[in-house]
């Protein structure tokens, strides 16, 4: 028996490092839980990444052997997996960790190379090439300069409410891939 789909969409967000994804997450973000939307968000890195300090107890149980350790909190719960064998996360085990029945749609930052439908963050003045031109999988490009020679809808990167309008939009018309749980 194959999953089936959740109620869940994914949206990624793919562009070059420093072309502004974070930065448009944060403005959207807001914009889409207006419209009532559960959001989640699945940020790729390639850094090493610490949410604790050394002498709080749940960095001193992860350091001395707990291989998953929930923080749990009135505000807000926090939950670590340190990956027994450090290797590039798939985005479908990022997935699989969060609670999907409670989200409307999953946005994805980074994962370039995931087959979901993207929006490319492009930004002329850095000198990289339009990822569009080469994925099929990017349904927009959001950009600061008009008038770029593409066929996709172009979305002006200084106007989050733009292109939060395209986001609900794709969810609406169905267009988004939905999550199998």
């Amino acid at each position: 028996m194959s999953p089936s789909p959740t109620r869940c969409s994914l949206l990624g967000f793919a562009g070059f490092s420093g072309s502004g994804k974070t930065s448009l997450l944060r403005r959207l973000l807001p914009l889409l839980r207006r419209h009532g939307l559960a959001v989640g968000v699945i940020k790729h890195t390639h850094h090493d990444v610490e949410q604790d300090s050394p002498g709080k107890d749940s960095y001193e149980l992860r350091h001395a052997g707990a291989t998953q350790c929930l923080l749990a909190g009135p505000n807000r719960s926090i939950l670590t997996f340190e990956n027994l064998h450090p290797q590039e996360p798939e985005l479908s085990e990022s997935l699989s960790r969060l609670d999907l029945d409670a989200l409307d749609l999953v946005l994805v930052e980074g994962f370039r190379e995931a087959a979901i439908p993207k929006i490319e963050i492009h930004r002329p003045a850095h000198g990289k090439p339009l990822l569009c031109l080469q994925d099929a999988w990017i349904v927009a490009v959001a950009s600061d300069e008009p008038g770029l020679p593409i066929s996709c809808p172009l979305l002006d990167l200084n106007q989050p409410q733009q292109v939060a309008d395209f986001v609900i939009q794709q969810l609406a018309q169905g267009r988004l891939q939905r999550v199998r749980g």
